[in-house]
């Protein structure tokens, strides 16, 4: 799953990961058991100190995939997430955190960044933010 978190600006939410030099939106997997909120949730917790109670709504679902590394297949639920509060940290998995305008990610060289603009795109077109 990712998770795009928009402000009241416009602005993009993103996190850099511990040992990695790119920006990307907050994500990760469900674990056995987890409720899909659990999941965001925990996610949240875990890239951006996230504390409080939110809504959820999901922008896009993408075709299944083969994960050749670890010969497993993905399916990836993109959802916008809004807390009650706009309060952020990083967390454990998280270096950084930052609020970027999109059109930064429209910009970039890097296909996850540029994936972070198109997200960003789906939820404006079909007005959910």
């Amino acid at each position: 799953m990712k998770v795009l978190v928009v402000n009241t600006n416009g602005d993009i939410l993103v996190v850099k990961e511990s040992g990695l030099d790119w920006w990307n939106m907050p994500d990760g997997g469900m674990e056995h058991g987890e409720t899909i909120k659990d999941a965001i949730a925990r996610e949240l917790h875990e890239e951006i100190s996230l504390n409080c109670d939110f809504k959820y709504e999901v922008i896009s679902v993408e075709d299944p995939h083969l994960l050749r590394r670890v010969k497993a297949w993905q399916m990836r639920i993109i959802f916008i997430v809004r807390p009650q509060d706009e309060t952020f940290a990083p967390g454990d998995d998280g270096d950084e955190i930052v609020f970027m305008k999109p059109e930064y990610f429209q910009e970039s060289d890097a296909t996850n960044e540029q994936e972070i603009y198109q997200y960003w795109q789906i939820a404006k077109s079909r007005h959910i933010i």
